[in-house]
């Protein structure tokens, strides 16, 4: 298999535009192992058979090769063993760029008239991932809206529920919201990542 080395990134697109990042734990034969994404964690939620496809980002090309889930570790750190099922080939596809943490952010659905106050986590043009205190009355598959501060202005992001998973690193959840975006709301979002990338590289060279 031509894979990356071990320990690189690599990204698992389960579906309706949203990549989860992971990296390559270990490589036999005719399989790979990677690490579970923190919003599947566990045994329970996604279960060997699940075809899906993952890449990886190379310089100034991008990798993706299809794989059948075969089976998930049943204990801590979590890692899924993946069998490719054709060999990995160039795309040229367009990934929503993905960055941001820390803003707050409001959510409203069926749970009742008031919000959930929360934390993002990061956001794309394809989805919100972000913390609340308590998440349990929220359900995969559940509508929702959302309102998030993005640097110049609020905005409205109306989706449903991709996942809810405890947040593991601390008390409380950690949700995954999908949605789709048309300009300027896409715009708004791509403005607001690049700026976070930007001042992720600036303090990293400070750092340096």
């Amino acid at each position: 298999m031509d894979l990356p080395e071990i320990g690189s990134p690599m990204f698992l697109a389960l579906g309706d535009g949203v990549n989860f990042r992971s990296r390559l734990e270990s490589v036999e034969e005719d399989t790979f192992s990677v690490a579970a994404p923190l919003e599947t964690t566990g045994p329970e939620g996604f279960l060997p058979g699940y075809e899906f496809d993952v890449f990886w980002v190379p310089p100034r090309s991008r990798i993706v090769m299809p794989v059948l889930l075969k089976g998930v570790s049943d204990n801590s750190p979590f890692r899924w063993t993946l069998f490719p099922t054709a060999e990995p080939v160039i795309s040229n596809r367009r990934e929503y760029a993905r960055g941001g943490a820390g803003a707050p952010i409001r959510v409203f659905g069926d749970f009742g008239p008031q919000y959930l106050q929360g934390r993002m986590l990061d956001i794309s043009e394809g989805g919100l991932r972000f913390w609340l205190p308590d998440a349990k009355m929220l359900r995969e598959g559940d509508q929702m809206r959302a309102l998030v501060w993005l640097g110049n202005g609020e905005a409205e992001l109306k989706g449903k529920v991709y996942a809810v998973r405890p947040a593991g690193d601390e008390p409380g959840h950690h949700v995954v919201m999908i949605f789709k975006t048309v300009d300027p709301l896409a715009q708004m979002i791509r403005q607001y990542v690049i700026a976070w990338e930007l001042t992720e590289r600036r303090r990293a060279r400070q750092q340096h």
